[in-house]
This record gives structure tokens, sequence and C-alpha cells, in this order.
């Protein structure tokens, strides 16, 4: 079973780069070592969430399919 996230960040109906933006704010609400997940239905969304964890060296975790877009989930990594 996937780890739940601390924290949710919605971003459904926000275009690309608003999601990472979000998520770039407020990641360091979480403790190192936990799941934060941002959910957007940006088609972007899919490639852009993991592109920027590998630039910012955190671990893209899943891409959880949602009703409507999907939840990304992302470990803090430091």
């Amino acid at each position: 079973m996937a780890e739940q996230p601390v924290l949710t960040i919605d971003a459904i109906g926000r275009k690309c780069p608003i999601p990472i933006i979000m998520l770039a704010g407020r990641l360091r609400e979480v403790p190192i070592g936990s799941v934060i997940a941002v959910t957007a239905d940006d088609p972007a969304a899919r490639s852009d969430i993991p592109s920027w964890c590998r630039l910012k060296m955190q671990q893209f975790v899943a891409e959880v399919p949602l009703q409507r877009g999907s939840a990304f989930h992302i470990r803090r990594m430091y």
C-alpha cells in the first residue's frame, strides 16, 4: 500500500506552472522523508512535476489517477 501524503495541495483547474509553484512554496511544510501530494488536471503536470522533482532532487513517488486529474506524490528528500 502506498504511503499516505501528509499534505495535499489542490491545483485542480490550474495550468502549469502554477501547480509546481504551489508545490515549491509549500514543500517545507512537511518533514524530510514525508510525502506531499499535488492534485492537478493539467496534462502538462504529468511531465512537469517529475521533471521538477529531478531538477530539485526530490523523489517523485507516484501518479495516482483521480476522478478528475491525478494526485502526484512527491517525497521531500531535504
